[in-house]
């Protein structure tokens, strides 16, 4: 074989092994039902990932004590998150779906961690602000969450982990603990790199902001169709005239569109915006219409999950099962390098 064919060879294998060695790790909190936002934000791009390489996916029920309060909702809404990312296109046979607080190590890690953790680190946090501002009571666990979060991410030594541009301190966070801790003890976890999707950096909400339970302001993936339509047609827009031209790219509608819509169908939605003639009403109908085609596979596979309620938790124990392997892994490295072997 001639060299340069050898060389292409050894670099396109080198490439795929790369590839396939790679990890990602995404969470959800299992705080309230799923929206769109949640699922252009996260779940889209966390299971497209799950084809590039091994994707731990995870339903964050520890992280929602922070905000949950009634253990009704939160098992409610933990059974909800796995329904969703099953009937949206999680394999189970390519990704690893788990409950967090199926994987307890999670939190000996977290404390093991905190040892290394800077209190200046999470004071400079804007999410215990944020939080705090939107009425959460200011506990201890919504103060070091961080910590948490990076336990998370490094316990399954992942190289990526998808987020919106809102969330990559939280990574930037995890990369200081990560690096102070092999400063420390020597090189033990890798270093991950955040992944944040070109296309969608924050999904706004019905009022401009970005969509979040939080606020309000969201409209739910797997709703009713009566509750979803009320929703949108809340969406928020400017008081321009239906025949005079509008700019599509300070509408709300339009943007929630592009969500959904194909490349020439954003484009003919843009020429109908500058055209006028074209009001906001007709635009929300036609975002409803094209929400509901792209929802309804979703929708119709979500059903007949909740028919199966043995498959989805055999799913959660064989996930529980693969991350408490590779957790253990881990933390016997870690317990060697700081002396708790």
């Amino acid at each position: 074989m001639p060299l340069i064919c050898i060389g292409i060879y050894a670099l396109m294998r080198d490439c795929f092994d790369t590839i396939k060695r790679m990890r990602v790790l995404s969470g959800i909190q299992p705080s309230g039902k799923l929206h769109w936002g949640n699922y252009f934000a996260m779940m889209r791009p966390a299971i497209a990932l799950q084809d590039r390489g091994e994707a731990f996916l995870f339903i964050a029920n520890y992280h929602a004590l922070t905000s949950v309060a009634d253990p009704d909702v939160l098992r409610e809404g933990t059974r909800d998150a796995a329904l969703d990312f099953l009937a949206c296109g999680l394999n189970p046979e390519k990704a690893v779906l788990f409950r967090q607080s199926d994987v307890p190590e999670v939190t000996e890690l977290t404390w093991i961690l905190s040892s290394v953790t800077p209190m200046g680190l999470l004071e400079r946090c804007h999410s215990y602000k944020d939080k705090i501002a939107m009425g959460l009571s200011p506990t201890h666990a919504l103060f070091s969450y961080p910590v948490l979060m990076t336990a998370d991410i490094l316990a399954y030594q992942s190289n990526i982990v998808p987020v919106g541009r809102d969330q990559k301190q939280h990574i930037e966070v995890a990369r200081d603990i990560a690096i102070k801790f092999n400063n420390r003890y020597g090189e033990t976890f890798a270093i991950p790199e955040p992944e944040i999707g070109k296309d969608v950096a924050v999904v706004p909400g019905i009022d401009g902001k970005k969509m979040s339970k939080s606020y309000d302001n969201h409209v739910e993936l797997f709703g009713s169709e009566k509750e979803i339509k009320k929703r949108v047609m809340r969406i928020v827009t400017d008081s321009t005239p239906m025949e005079e031209p509008k700019n599509p790219d300070t509408c709300n509608v339009f943007a929630l569109y592009k969500l959904f819509a194909s490349p020439e169908e954003i484009a003919q939605m843009r020429k109908q915006y500058e055209a006028g003639g074209y009001g906001y009403g007709d635009a929300k109908k036609d975002l409803l219409a094209k929400s509901s085609d792209v929802l309804r596979p979703f929708r119709e596979r979500r059903e007949e999950l909740v028919g199966q309620p043995d498959y989805v938790d055999s799913v959660l124990a064989a996930g529980a099962e693969r991350a408490r392997s590779e957790i253990e892994k881990t933390l016997t490295a870690v317990r060697r390098a700081i002396g708790l072997d």
